[in-house]
């Protein structure tokens, strides 16, 4: 077999090479900020003095979820979650009393801690019953200990019960209940149903910037707060009120300027219970400890509003001093230079002698190389923190193998005619491991297609609890996208139509939220890999066919065999090379 000589194709393996190299540039300048500390004020509390009251669920080792019916936590459990929030706050609150949280107010006690009992009101009336039932007789056995009963959380909100059903509930528990009654809900609904108020003995909001229909940035979230609970008291004018939740997620989707960071979470806090200290205000953070099953219902964000953190119960971050995003990119800088090694082996396994003849091609296998392992390393990170279900796992990780497999196709890739992707697994199916890097990489490109085209329709249509996927589609984007500039035929028209989806349902996902740069990220990358698939290549295929005009009839034999070509040519896919065909040159 004759091989196509690598210094042919120089301009594609340049382009490849700069592309990688700004991408890697980019990305560790990036890294480089989110391990810088951000200085803000420190949380400066008298002495003895803690946080007022901690929203706790015990629901936080693997496997643990309220929707398991048969669980039921131990008293062991809830003694070590308890301790290790006694040195942080004063209170913990509630939400429901079943599944071993009827032994809360008993260890509450022994610690000193108090509680905000809650009893948990759905769209099930026997289950609210017993719950009633069983959180006014805590309530009324552990009177020392339990604060105030909180009938009901949100339940407005959901739409699980009407204002007047809820009402017979409090109006039953403050017959009943030797402790304050109350019922918490975003602060919108109490203003929309205001005739609750006298069914309670105070009012119970919640105020979270995160959640707000208009999100609000972090640097405007103490003044949103403050102007929310002035509205709120001036409103129920008479009526004592109990900020139930408020907090700041430390992961997650970004919602417009509300950015969920862990220096965002930490600045929140700090400012939050200082304005609430020095104001007065009776309040509840949102929440104890990371609650990981929460990403099923609030995606990733759901899952990290606490101020421990769910593996070990320590501090997620510190109440004095600067705050960094991450301690180190130990991580990152590693899979970057474990993949350039892999791909460099890889290419060398197909000839030392032809790769260092062509000294961009080197480059260009090195850089591509690194940016595949240091963006598989950050989203491994990522996958911990977002992905919640089996499916998560098997869906996006077989995405994020495609990442890889590009990359490593990509090294032992001589410039060989790429075939529709069809064709391409038909051939893969027939020749298994001795299938050439051609048709994997053309296979693969027919699948990272339909899976851009898949996440990109979902994120446009159910966007508000979905992560931004733009790291899965880095790598394959700066190959293909680059390889589309060479691309001499039209590609089959299903992987057109998955191209053309991705791009429009990206730009669909932008425009309400256009300064978002998780939003833009996502934009740009489907833009890198998808628009060359879909009309640069007619650009291309006008110039070629203009070339011949101008007496260069090389390059017209060139079409037939340059990178990229759709036609399976010879020279370029087992067969021996016609004498006098050369590769398009530079």
């Amino acid at each position: 077999m004759t091989e196509t000589p690598l210094s042919a194709r120089r301009p594609f393996w340049a382009a490849l090479a700069v592309v990688h190299l700004f991408g890697l540039a980019a990305l560790f300048l990036w890294l480089h900020g989110e391990t810088r500390p951000v200085p803000m004020p420190g949380l400066q509390l008298a002495a003895n003095e803690k946080l007022r009251c901690v929203s706790y669920a015990p629901f936080h080792r693997p496997g643990q979820t309220p929707f398991d019916e048969g669980l039921r936590i131990s008293r062991q459990q809830i003694e070590e979650d308890l301790k290790a929030l006694s040195a942080l706050t004063a209170c913990v609150r509630l939400y429901a009393t079943d599944a071993g949280l009827d032994q809360t107010p008993a260890v509450a006690r022994e610690l000193g801690l108090k509680v905000l009992l809650g009893v948990w009101i759905g769209h099930d009336r026997e289950k609210n019953a017993r719950e009633l039932e069983r959180g006014i007789a805590l309530a009324n056995e552990y009177r020392d200990v339990v604060r105030a009963l909180i009938v009901g959380n949100e339940v407005l909100l959901r739409r699980e019960r009407t204002p007047a059903e809820m009402r017979v509930l409090l109006d039953r528990a403050r017959a009943a209940s030797a402790v304050p009654v109350t019922y918490a809900d975003v602060w919108e609904f109490w203003l929309k149903h205001d005739e609750l108020a006298d069914a309670v003995d105070f009012v119970t909001v919640h105020i979270l910037p995160f959640w707000e229909d208009e999100p609000v940035d972090i640097a405007q979230a103490l003044v949103h707060v403050a102007n929310i609970r002035a509205r709120v008291g001036t409103h129920f004018s008479g009526k004592s009120i109990l900020i139930g939740e408020t907090g700041w997620p430390g992961a997650g989707r970004r919602r417009e300027a509300s950015r969920p960071s862990r220096v965002n979470q930490a600045r929140y806090v700090r400012e939050f219970v200082h304005r609430a200290h020095a104001e007065g205000w009776d309040y509840n953070l949102i929440e104890a400890i990371d609650q990981p099953w929460k990403r099923v219902l609030e995606g990733t964000a759901g899952g990290y509003w606490g101020a421990l953190d769910a593996d070990d119960l320590r501090p997620k971050f510190p109440l004095d001093g600067p705050v960094s995003e991450r301690e180190s990119i130990a991580g990152p800088l590693g899979g970057a230079a474990a993949g350039a090694a892999l791909a460099l082996l890889l290419a060398l396994a197909g000839g030392i002698r032809a790769l260092f003849q062509a000294p961009w091609r080197l480059a260009a296998v090195s850089f591509v190389g690194a940016t595949t392992g240091l963006v598989a390393v950050l989203h491994a990170e990522h996958a911990v923190l977002a992905y919640a279900r089996v499916t998560d796992w098997a869906a996006l990780g077989a995405v994020a193998l495609a990442a890889v497999f590009v990359g490593a196709a990509l090294a032992r890739w001589r410039g060989e005619a790429l075939r529709p992707a069809a064709e391409a697994w038909a051939r893969l199916r027939r020749a298994g491991f001795a299938a050439s890097a051609a048709d994997v990489l053309s296979a693969l490109r027919g699948f990272v297609l339909f899976a851009a085209a898949a996440a990109a329709l979902l994120l446009l249509v159910t966007p508000r609890y979905r992560d931004f996927p733009t790291l899965l589609y880095l790598t394959p984007a700066a190959v293909y996208g680059v390889l589309g500039w060479w691309q001499t035929g039209p590609l089959p028209l299903a992987e057109r139509l998955c191209a053309f989806v991705a791009v429009v349902c990206a730009i669909g996902r932008w425009l309400p939220e256009p300064a978002n740069p998780q939003a833009v990220g996502w934009l740009l990358t489907m833009l890198a890999l998808a628009l060359p698939m879909i009309g640069w290549e007619l650009v291309r295929r006008r110039e070629r066919r203009a070339i011949p005009q101008q007496g260069e009839q090389g390059e017209q034999d060139g079409k037939r065999g340059g990178v990229g070509a759709i036609e399976d040519q010879p020279g370029h896919a087992g067969e021996p090379a016609k004498p006098g065909k050369a590769p398009p040159g530079e």
